[in-house]
């Protein structure tokens, strides 16, 4: 994740992130509501809409093969299996495997006494095994450097803790290999026994891409040793197969000249490992996040950095011709910098903001990517769970303690839509350019995303401000044109997140934040967490193929809306 100056509160703890956040008596009145008019054109197809949501990660892949990682990896790969993507660091890191905040380890190479590589794929069979039999496939990491490879080897594991600076996490596996043809064997290695052990056609479908954000100070050598690493990492990757799929270089950010220049080498360079001219490369990815503050006594939100990023790494893509239909995986992208970060500007982490922000930011990317032309393949999620912490202690996760956040409910309402996504207009949404260039900093986002597969209809509807301030409730009266003509009526589902829906947290702020929460209310939690249906399955009758249902939405929700002719 990018390097940030965060702000640490001792307050950060069990909750105490968000909660002040959510006490009534800091609240002021809500304003009268607001009237928004959403119109969904069914009939109007915009393209397919691909599944940019399917990607997920974490700094800490140990995790995944503990209790609660493989009960949350099992939930990832519910929203459609075989087709969850996970990103992890340390992957190739020294160590016995035991999990650390912002550090992992499989202990893959070690060296005998007389210098040779001895592979031990144990730790690293355990957590792509977690991954595939919960119907999750890798996202490979091809790092961080061995210690015994390392050109400073000592120190080597950091001690990080949230109180510390960031800086102190970058030790000796951030260095250069002393051999690059070691490197190259041990990739080599690793992708030859991972096609063994799991089948030619199944290392196909994964992605490989060496290290991340080289740009910054996660590599600890110069842009031009790094292109040698990544020139015989891929190198080693395609000699062992030679139909995988394999890019990079992840960047913090859109990697600015420095990616360029890598764009450059990788199109028509010299390969540092083959002495051929370029670097194969079958998907391009970048990284993009938000710009979160603490203003006035609440969270305020920077989705505007974001998009500002994301868009710029669409125009470098772009740039290239023999790059702009390449896909792109935004290989991080998220409202913040650091995931196993706390502090105030943090706070929105386990509340609906996290969830409202999911939403809006997610469909202005399909946006950019109609905008620049580029093939956008996936969004990542660099956000998972934190085994053995406190209940919602401010990370930024999916689910704390085999609880599931608010957010987690945007990823199954994503996962419910598909086929085309067809034309949708909202009078309370802000214009992409002003939103990219402002954020949503006056009047709040109230904005849809709408798809087609088949006769089925699904509507995305989110109500969004930077600022965690109370706001009017949004009286949405949503109309749908091009349904079925000869239809006479519709099963209408209404899924919905928001304070009292679809919520773990403010479930668990009503029981007391137990730090415990016994048998009884951990099954209750557990059962709040997942995604709410709103009421009962209702029954419109379109006429002409045109109906119009109205919803209201407080700020900070998300509802979708699943319309079905029967």
């Amino acid at each position: 994740m990018q390097r940030r100056d965060f702000l640490k509160t001792s307050g950060a703890i069990a909750g105490g992130l968000s909660a002040p956040l959510l006490a009534p008596a800091v609240r002021a009145a809500t304003p009268a509501p607001r009237a928004v008019a959403v119109a969904v054109q069914a009939d109007q197809p915009r393209g397919k809409l691909n599944p940019i949501w399917r990607f997920f990660g974490a700094d800490e892949p140990n995790y995944a093969t503990m209790k609660d990682g493989k009960k949350l990896l099992g939930e990832l790969g519910e929203l459609s299996p075989k087709n969850v993507y996970f990103r992890t660091h340390n992957l190739l890191t020294s160590g016995d495997g035991t999990p650390a905040l912002k550090w992992g380890s499989t202990g893959a190479y070690k060296e005998d006494a007389a210098g040779n590589p001895v592979y031990d794929w144990t730790i690293l069979d355990g957590i792509f095994d977690a991954y595939l039999e919960r119907g999750v496939r890798p996202y490979a990491q091809i790092g961080f450097m061995p210690k015994e490879m390392s050109t400073k080897p000592e120190p080597y594991q950091h001690k990080w803790t949230p109180k510390a600076k960031y800086d102190e996490i970058y030790t000796g596996w951030a260095y250069p290999p002393k051999d690059y043809k070691k490197w190259a064997e041990l990739v080599y290695q690793w992708v030859t026994h991972c096609v063994q052990k799991y089948g030619k056609a199944e290392v196909e479908t994964w992605y490989w891409e060496t290290w991340n954000e080289p740009n910054i100070a996660y590599w600890r050598g110069t842009p031009e040793e790094f292109r040698k690493l990544h020139d015989y990492a891929i190198d080693a990757v395609r000699r062992a197969l030679p139909t995988a799929r394999v890019g990079g270089p992840d960047t913090a950010g859109h990697g600015g000249p420095w990616g360029r220049n890598f764009l450059e080498h990788c199109v028509r360079g010299k390969n540092y490992a083959t002495g051929g001219v370029g670097t194969p490369i079958d998907f391009v990815s970048f990284h993009a996040k938000g710009s979160p503050q603490f203003v006035d006594g609440h969270v305020r939100l920077g989705i505007a950095d974001q998009l500002r990023t994301i868009a710029q790494g669409f125009a470098q893509v772009a740039s290239f011709s023999e790059l702009k239909n390449k896909p792109i995986v935004i290989g991080e992208s998220d409202p913040d910098g650091c995931a196993a970060c706390q502090g105030r500007q943090l706070g929105y982490r386990n509340t609906t903001m996290y969830s409202s922000y999911t939403a809006a930011s997610f469909a202005r990317k399909h946006d950019l990517a109609a905008k620049h032309g580029v093939n956008l393949e996936g969004a990542l999620t660099w956000a998972f769970e934190f085994e053995g912490q406190p209940y919602f202690a401010g990370f930024r996760v999916l689910a704390t303690n085999g609880l599931d956040l608010p957010v987690m409910n945007v990823f199954r309402m994503f996962a419910k839509m598909g086929g085309k996504r067809v034309a949708a207009e909202s009078d309370g949404a802000i214009p992409l350019d002003k939103i990219v260039r402002d954020g949503v900093r006056g009047e709040p986002d109230v904005a849809a995303l709408a798809s087609r597969d088949g006769d089925r209809v699904c509507v995305l509807v989110w109500h969004y401000h930077d600022d965690d301030v109370p706001g009017a409730t949004a009286e949405v009266t949503l109309t749908v044109t091009g349904l079925p003509e000869k239809a006479e009526a519709a099963k209408l589902t209404q899924y919905r997140i928001d304070e009292t829906h679809s919520n773990s947290h403010t479930a668990w702020l009503k029981m007391g934040s137990p730090a415990q929460p016994t048998p009884e209310q951990y099954a209750a939690l557990e059962k709040a967490g997942h995604l709410e249906r709103i009421g009962e399955v209702e029954t419109v009758r379109p006429a002409g193929g045109k109906m119009t249902y109205k919803i209201s939405l407080p700020r900070q929700a998300v509802a979708l809306i699943v319309i079905e002719p029967t």
